[in-house]
C-alpha cells in the first residue's frame, strides 16, 4: 500500500507515484505542488478554507477491490437520492475507478474512461491552483463521454462512491472528460456517496460547442468524515448553456471551485448551487466566471442553511475582458444562519475591463424571521414543521433554477432526504 505523503509537508514521497516520468502537463503539476505546498495564510483563494485537515494523513493508495456488498447499498442510496431509480443510464466509479459491471452505458454517446483512452488532450492549466494540480498527478480514471453533433442524450447519472480501507484512509482523484458537440444535449446527474474517511478530488473538464446543452448537477453527500475538493473547467463556445447546480450535504471539509469561460458570443452559464450543514461541517463554493467575449450572460446564485458550528464559504467572481462588451452577469449569496455558532464568509467580486456591461452582485445574511415563525405558529403548526417550511421556501428558488426538470426532481428529493434525516 504506497503512502502519500501530504503536499506541503514533504511533497517528495508523494511524487514519487509516477507522474515524474509521465507527460508534460504532470511533471508541471509535480512541480507547482513541490514549490507551493498546500495553500497558506495569505493565498487570497484559499483565504477562508484551510487544508490543513491533509496536512499530516498519511493517505493510502484507493483500491479497486472493495466491499461489493457495500458498494451495493451505496448505489441504492444513490437511486433513491436521485430518484432516476436502477433502470437508469448510469456510469458507476467506485474509489475512483470504472465499475463497468455496476454501469449502464447510454446509446447514441462516446463514452470511454481515462484507463482505457489514456491521456486525453485538454486546455487546463496543470498549475492554476492546487486542486488541479493534485489532480493532474494523481488521476488513474475517468469519464471520458462525447456527445456527437446534435443528438439529445437524455438523462445520465454519474455516481461516485467511496470506500477507506480498514487500516488506513485513502484518497482518489477521478478526472471526467464531458464534451457536448454542436447542436448536442445531455443532462448530467452527479451523486457522490461514502463510507469512512478519505479524500476525494475529482476534476471535471467540460466543453460545451456551438448551439449545445450540458445540465449538469451534483449532489455531494459524502461520510461526514470524508473530505472532498472537487474543481470544474467549464468552456462555453457561441449560443452555448452550460447550466450547473451543486448541492453540498456531505463530508467534513468540502470545496467545490467552478472555472467556466465564455469563449464565444451568445453564450451562457449558470453557476447555482446550495450548501446544508449542521455539526462542525466546512463547505466552499467558489467560482471563476470569465467573460471573454460579448453578448453572453452568467447568473450565479448560492444559498446557505448552516446551524451548530458549521460555516459555510462562498467566492464568486466575475470577470469581463475589455472584447465581452453587452456582457450581463448577475451573482448572489444568501445565507440563513440557525444558530449563534453558526458563520458564513462571502466575498462576492467583479472585475470589469468593458464599458458597456450589465453587472450585479449581492450578499445578505440572515436567521429565521421571527415574525413568521410566530404567524405560522398562531396558525396551529408546530415549531419544527414552521421551521421546515420556512427553510423548505428559502431554498425552493435557487434549486428552482435549474432548467431540466429531471434534474430539478432530483435536487428536491436530495434535499428532503437530508432534512427528513436530520430531522429524525
Amino acid at each position: 500500500m504506497n503512502a502519500i505523503t501530504p503536499v506541503g509537508v514533504n511533497a517528495s514521497a508523494f511524487l514519487d507515484r509516477g507522474a515524474v516520468d509521465a507527460g508534460l502537463k504532470q511533471r508541471t503539476a509535480a512541480d507547482f505542488l513541490r514549490h507551493a505546498g498546500l495553500p497558506r495564510a495569505g493565498v487570497e483563494a484559499w483565504k477562508y478554507t484551510s487544508l490543513r485537515a491533509l496536512a499530516d494523513v498519511p493517505f493510502a493508495t484507493a483500491q479497486r477491490d472493495v466491499d461489493g456488498a457495500t458498494v451495493d447499498t451505496l448505489l441504492a442510496e444513490v437511486e433513491t437520492i436521485s430518484g432516476l431509480g436502477a433502470g437508469a443510464d448510469r456510469v458507476v466509479f467506485v474509489n475512483g475507478y470504472f465499475d463497468a459491471a455496476r454501469s449502464r452505458l447510454p446509446k447514441g454517446v462516446k463514452v470511454s474512461t481515462l484507463a482505457r483512452s489514456g491521456a486525453v488532450q485538454d486546455d487546463i492549466d496543470p498549475a492554476g491552483d492546487v486542486t488541479t494540480a493534485l489532480n493532474t498527478v494523481m488521476a488513474r480514471d475517468g469519464l471520458v463521454l462525447v456527445v456527437p453533433e446534435g443528438v439529445d442524450a437524455g438523462c445520465l447519472l454519474l455516481a461516485s462512491i467511496g470506500l477507506t480501507a480498514e487500516d488506513a484512509p485513502v484518497s482518489f482523484h477521478p478526472r471526467h472528460h464531458i464534451r457536448v458537440e454542436k447542436g448536442g444535449r445531455l443532462a448530467v446527474l452527479d451523486a457522490a456517496v461514502g463510507q469512512g474517511y478519505y479524500l476525494h478530488n475529482p476534476l471535471y473538464d467540460i466543453v460545451v460547442a456551438d448551439d449545445a446543452y450540458l445540465s449538469h448537477a451534483r449532489i455531494q453527500a459524502e461520510d461526514r468524515q470524508a473530505l472532498h475538493l472537487a474543481v470544474s473547467h467549464a468552456r462555453i463556445a457561441a449560443a452555448g448553456v452550460y447550466d450547473s447546480f451543486t448541492l453540498t450535504l456531505g463530508g467534513s471539509l468540502s470545496r467545490h471551485e467552478v472555472h467556466a469561460a465564455l469563449t464565444q458570443a451568445g453564450g451562457s452559464v449558470h453557476v447555482n448551487g446550495a450548501q446544508l450543514l449542521m455539526g462542525r461541517q466546512h463547505g466552499d463554493l467558489s467560482s471563476v466566471i470569465t467573460h471573454a467575449a460579448p453578448e453572453c450572460i452568467s447568473r450565479q446564485t448560492v444559498k446557505n442553511v448552516l446551524s451548530d458550528q458549521a460555516r459555510g464559504v462562498f467566492q464568486g467572481k466575475i470577470l469581463v475582458d475589455r472584447i465581452a462588451q453587452k456582457t450581463d452577469g448577475y451573482q448572489m449569496n444568501q445565507a440563513l444562519l440557525l444558530s449563534d455558532g453558526a458563520e458564513i464568509d462571502a466575498k462576492p467580486e467583479l472585475e470589469i475591463y468593458a464599458d458597456d456591461v450589465k453587472c450585479s452582485h449581492g450578499a445578505t445574511v440572515g436567521a429565521l424571521d421571527d415574525d413568521q415563525l410566530f404567524y405560522l405558529r398562531s396558525r396551529g403548526i408546530s415549531g419544527e414543521a414552521a421551521r421546515s417550511i420556512l427553510i423548505r421556501a428559502f431554498l425552493h428558488d435557487v434549486v428552482d433554477q435549474i432548467d431540466d426538470q429531471r434534474l430539478k426532481d432530483s435536487l428536491n428529493l436530495a434535499v428532503e432526504a437530508w432534512w427528513k434525516r436530520e430531522a429524525a
